[in-house]
């Protein structure tokens, strides 16, 4: 499409873009506000310098982070199993920002670019690397895991292929919420969700929450979600849950597998469980069919005791899930396509100067998701 602009046209154009650069230039004179952990319970707001990017790398302007219940257990315990923190950390991984800076080497991204980051690069072309699953490599950089920082900071650099456009629809919010969306992406893959799947979703907080919208979205004809908290259980309706199952103090694993079955009037084809409780895994094995699939998605002691024989004499396959892996470009296509709509799902905002005060809110466990704000000049969606 050729565009004809006049050259008053021309010069509001130009004019518009140098202040946008003069805008960049003045604020990147200012130091780089991260969020750094310096050891458990020690959370800090700190200038670091702003970085550069290496040939295959881009310097972002973060717009959008999440908090992770991760960042959340660093903070709280210093360590999520074998990873321990041993070093100051920047925290947050599900960010989203604009490209203010390309590598010498990098030809499909240009500054002015909104991007979306997926926090985990390969380091190496190792077997999982070639076999498409690099999320498995014991070498992969991942932001916000000891020892790799994050991007919850004013400026970040991070390596240009996996940062994924996003298109004019979609907010930089959403943007930030590929990374979680990505979790149940890779759950509903393992699992098999397809048309005419029925599901059981054990946990509605926002792992299990983005994994009812996508099984939804790939066909699961009926999902049944269970929680403590009504008020999630009344996010996930909203959100297109067919069956609300409130879990309460004193249920028994078979007894919730029942309460299940009597609302589907089946037993579910697939259960992604988004806990890592024990009590909720043993739900998760006895209340899934015969030979169906479950997914164990949540993380939680080490150790736990479950129902095998049960799972094995009925041929239940246990499935776990790590991350995720290529699913960057699906997720933006849902998201563009309104297929999955995530945008309920924040329900907290602060700018990045409040980090603490976001911090304390997500461990409280109030609303879904806490977004903090870190472009002092744009603090919008």
């Amino acid at each position: 499409m050729i565009v004809d602009l006049s050259q008053s046209d021309f010069s509001t154009l130009l004019c518009s873009r140098r202040a946008w650069q003069l805008r960049v230039c003045s604020d990147m004179e200012q130091d780089n506000l991260s969020v750094v952990l310096h050891s458990k319970g020690d959370l800090r707001l700190e200038k670091r310098l702003v970085p550069e990017p290496g040939p295959n790398e881009v310097l972002l302007q973060m717009h959008s982070v999440g908090i992770c219940g991760s960042d959340v257990h660093y903070w709280q315990d210093g360590s999520i199993g074998d990873f321990v923190l041993t070093k100051p950390m920047v925290l947050g991984h599900e960010a989203a920002g604009r490209v203010i800076k390309v590598g010498s080497a990098v030809k499909h991204l240009q500054a002015g670019d909104r991007v979306a980051v997926e926090p985990t690069v390969p380091r190496e072309m190792d077997e999982f690397f070639k076999n498409g699953r690099y999320n498995l490599s014991p070498t992969i950089f991942c932001c916000a895991t000891p020892p790799d920082d994050g991007s919850l900071c004013r400026y970040y650099t991070h390596s240009a292929n996996f940062c994924y456009k996003l298109p004019d629809n979609v907010t930089f919010e959403e943007g930030s919420l590929v990374e979680p969306l990505s979790v149940g992406i890779h759950a509903c893959r393992r699992a098999g969700v397809t048309l005419g799947s029925t599901v059981l979703i054990c946990g509605a907080g926002p792992i299990g929450l983005v994994s009812l919208l996508v099984a939804k979205a790939m066909g699961a004809s009926q999902v049944v979600i269970t929680d403590l908290f009504p008020e999630r259980l009344a996010m996930a309706k909203v959100l297109g849950a067919d069956f609300q199952l409130t879990v309460k103090q004193g249920d028994g694993p078979q007894q919730l597998a029942k309460r299940v079955e009597g609302l589907l009037g089946a037993q579910p084809h697939i259960t992604i469980e988004c806990t890592g409780v024990e009590s909720s895994i043993q739900t998760a094995i006895y209340a899934t069919r015969s030979g169906g699939v479950v997914v164990v998605v949540g993380l939680g002691s080490e150790m736990v005791n479950i129902p095998l024989i049960n799972a094995a004499t009925r041929e239940v396959d246990i499935r776990g899930v790590f991350r995720y892996c290529n699913t960057w470009p699906m997720a933006i296509a849902m998201l563009a396509s309104g297929k999955v709509n995530v945008k309920p799902l924040v329900t907290h905002r602060f700018p990045l100067e409040q980090a603490a005060q976001a911090f304390e809110t997500t461990r409280q466990g109030l609303g879904i998701k806490v977004m903090l704000k870190c472009d002092q000049n744009d603090q919008n969606p």
